[in-house]
């Protein structure tokens, strides 16, 4: 669980940004979510194929962009 301790002469805002920043480097909200429902063993593993692909396309898509920036040059 992300602690916080607020340290002496510091605002709330930073505080509470440090908190943010801690949920997200330990995954805390995607935990939360992946246990928010159950998924049958298949389902789980179809969704993180789709994932996969859609991570796919999107870096392919990335590379084809900067590679007709360089031929532009």
């Amino acid at each position: 669980m992300a602690e916080v301790h607020l340290q002496d002469g510091e605002s709330l805002e930073s505080a509470l940004k440090r908190f943010k920043r801690k949920v997200l480097q330990e995954d805390i909200i995607k935990d939360i979510k992946s246990h928010a429902f159950y998924l049958k063993p298949g389902q789980k593993k179809r969704v993180k194929a789709a994932l996969a692909r859609k991570r796919a396309r999107k870096s392919k898509k990335r590379s084809w962009e900067s590679d007709s920036d360089q031929h532009r040059s």
